[in-house]
């Protein structure tokens, strides 16, 4: 794994356990403050299910490293392959697929 895929999981890491924390802090309120609603709580686990919305940066950092490290070719194939001539004509719905497919760039060589 690169050093900026490596980094991409690091941080995505770091907002999953931000966002756990926000979670037992939004708990603890609710336990001490008196309020006696449950409609927080009910919410509060989607609000930990959701991963992290990774971003254009995020993306472009990963595939440049792929490039500079001779694997422009391949970067480029698969940006073809997700419909597009360049990252920022990508769906970023379609980053995570993108960025797992490129995680296979360079092991074999």
């Amino acid at each position: 794994m690169s050093k900026m895929a490596e980094m991409a999981q690091t941080i995505e890491e770091l907002r999953s356990a931000a966002a756990s924390i926000n979670t037992a802090a939004d708990w603890l309120y609710q336990q001490f403050s008196g309020d006696d609603t449950e409609a927080q709580p009910a919410d509060a686990p989607a609000k930990t299910e959701q991963k992290p919305q990774l971003k254009l940066e995020d993306v472009r950092a990963v595939l440049a490293e792929k490039s500079r490290a001779g694997h422009t070719a391949e970067v480029r194939a698969l940006l073809k392959k997700h419909g597009a001539d360049k990252l920022s004509e990508i769906d970023p719905a379609k980053y995570e697929a993108l960025l797992q497919d490129t995680e296979v760039i360079g092991n074999g060589s």
